[in-house]
């Protein structure tokens, strides 16, 4: 046949929403990636239960693999953590403690069919949970939380990260609109798609593997890194873009890039590879490892609002994180 075209993929849709918070709510913490600093975790679990949540340490919590010591235990422990926690009843949330590196390596020894089963609820982590962030929307449907972790340091030091995760959980509706002073627009204009997204590395890193995302029509990009010189994050984009996997996005919006070199450079970087796409470009929204660690709904309808001429820069999700 001739003239004959591959349909057009179909544009991203919403994710399942889970409940929110309450005091009392029960909540598990897991280590899906490295191995957790036993003094920064006491900490973050006082601050949990301070807002009046019920922290429950799963038991691999503090293991480190015994010839890996990159990894908080063995892969089979760290999913098994997280499996037993999804599929409890009795948790309304599972909260990871830190990144680092391994959620990779673990994603796949998950049962997601007794996950999907099992229903949604509260995730938050960030960093190398972008894995975790991606399997989720993909294979089970649910929307998660790009937010702080609680053994990390833009948790248990910044004021302005606790409450944005707090309000998330408790006050969701209080919390739809992100945007700090420094967001500004590298290609102005406003658009509206479903968030998903995360650590640029781990987005780049997942292509090519059998669940890896494919599409992005419809979609509002969620992008941040660390530790990143330009020219990898300039690596990275382009392998998505040679990918076609940010074919059809409908906006970016860009978080921080913390010890990824001058921001000039990194900047420059991000306008040559996501200019040419046609689409509002938002940096500096106020969320990833620099602080603010401003929480992100994934999974949900927003609005991306990059003025032009210095107006004020947003992201608007367009119901709340949580129901």
């Amino acid at each position: 046949m001739t003239g004959s075209r591959p349909p057009a993929p179909a544009p991203l849709a919403p994710s399942a929403r889970p409940a929110r918070l309450r005091p009392g709510s029960r909540v598990a913490v897991v280590a899906p990636s490295g191995p957790v600093p036993p003094e920064r975790l006491e900490k973050g679990l006082a601050l949990l239960r301070g807002w009046d949540l019920d922290p429950v340490p799963m038991p691999h919590l503090l293991d480190t693999h015994p010839e890996l010591d990159h990894l908080a235990g063995t892969d089979a422990a760290r999913a098994g953590d997280l499996q037993a926690a999804w599929c409890d009843p009795s948790f309304d949330a599972v909260l990871c403690a830190r990144g680092g590196y391994g959620a990779h390596r673990m994603v796949d020894l998950l049962d997601w069919a007794a996950i999907r089963a099992a229903g949604p609820k509260v995730f938050v982590g960030y960093s190398d949970i972008t894995v975790l962030h991606e399997a989720f929307a993909l294979r089970a449907g649910f929307a998660t939380l790009h937010g702080p972790m609680i053994a990390t340091e833009a948790f248990l030091e910044d004021a302005l990260t606790q409450e944005s995760l707090r309000a998330t959980l408790f006050e969701p509706e209080s919390v739809r609109t992100l945007g700090l002073d420094t967001a500004a627009a590298l290609v102005p204009g406003t658009a509206r798609g479903i968030t998903y997204g995360g650590c640029v590395s781990l987005l780049a890193a997942d292509l090519g593997t059998p669940r890896a995302r494919t599409r992005a029509a419809g979609g509002l990009l969620v992008i941040e890194d660390v530790t990143e010189d330009p020219y990898r994050v300039d690596g990275f984009l382009t392998r998505l873009l040679r990918a076609g996997a940010l074919d059809g996005v409908a906006g970016v919006a860009c978080g921080s890039w913390k010890d990824c070199g001058p921001y000039d450079r990194v900047r420059a970087v991000l306008a040559d590879r996501l200019g040419p796409l046609g689409v509002p470009v938002v940096e500096e929204l106020g969320f990833g490892h620099g602080s603010p660690a401003l929480t992100v709904p994934f999974g949900v309808p927003a609005v991306l609002h990059a003025p032009a001429g210095g107006g004020r820069c947003t992201l608007t999700a367009e119901v709340p994180a949580l129901r």
